[in-house]
């Protein structure tokens, strides 16, 4: 009798994720900094063009993040 074959499925990125986070080529998680939307006439400039830059997610948080990107992770 032959085996039936189990329908493999797709893991699918969650689309938050994907939006907020980047993964380099060595495996880095890369983010956005807050704080760069509205209300910015009270905010100094050194701050504004220190907020321009990515930042990487702190290691406590990178296999959270990791594990909601399941097809980008190498």
């Amino acid at each position: 009798m032959a085996k039936k074959k189990v329908k493999k499925y797709k893991l699918k990125i969650k689309s938050a994720a994907k939006k907020r986070f980047t993964i380099t080529s060595t495996g880095k998680v890369k983010r956005r900094k807050v704080g760069m939307r509205h209300l910015l006439e009270h905010v100094s400039s050194k701050t504004k063009r220190q907020k321009r830059k990515g930042a990487d997610v702190s290691k406590s948080d990178i296999k959270k993040v990791k594990a909601l990107m399941p097809g980008l992770v190498k």
